[in-house]
């Protein structure tokens, strides 16, 4: 699994809007402060209004806002709206699984142990957390 900059830059787009939450921000603001492209950011923007994580304003003094509360943005839900599926393995984007091996293949409980794992980790991250700096290694 590879996260796109698709995904990657909606999250520090969100983020950003969750710093500056006092008033609607620009995707210029924006773009400027995050060092990436306003034409990129207008593709993914679409993608987070209509999964209701962005208010608009139109005009003078309008842009984007966050909807909804940081601690309530999870990423692994972002992730799932800017990247789709987040299956480590092809044979697991559909439930129920439709590979004619899955009955008799040795190494699906592994992929889909992983798939869990992940899932459960970028489940249990929110906006909040990494605003807060509360992402932990847990690696021994």
């Amino acid at each position: 699994m590879k996260i796109s900059t698709k995904g990657r830059y909606a999250i520090r787009l969100l983020l950003d809007l969750a710093e500056n939450k006092s008033r609607f921000i620009s995707l210029k603001e924006i773009a400027e402060r995050q060092n990436l492209s306003k034409k990129y950011l207008e593709q993914i923007v679409p993608l987070l209004t209509n999964s209701g994580y962005l208010k608009t304003n139109r005009g003078y003094q309008g842009g984007y806002m966050l909807s909804k509360n940081p601690q309530e943005c999870v990423v692994g839900e972002i992730l799932k709206i800017t990247e789709g599926n987040l299956a480590p393995v092809a044979c697991l984007e559909n439930n129920p699984i439709e590979c004619e091996r899955s009955e008799t293949c040795l190494t699906l409980p592994f992929w889909k142990e992983l798939y869990k794992l992940i899932s459960d980790y970028l489940d249990g991250i929110t906006l909040q957390d990494l605003l807060d700096g509360n992402i932990k290694n847990t690696r021994k």
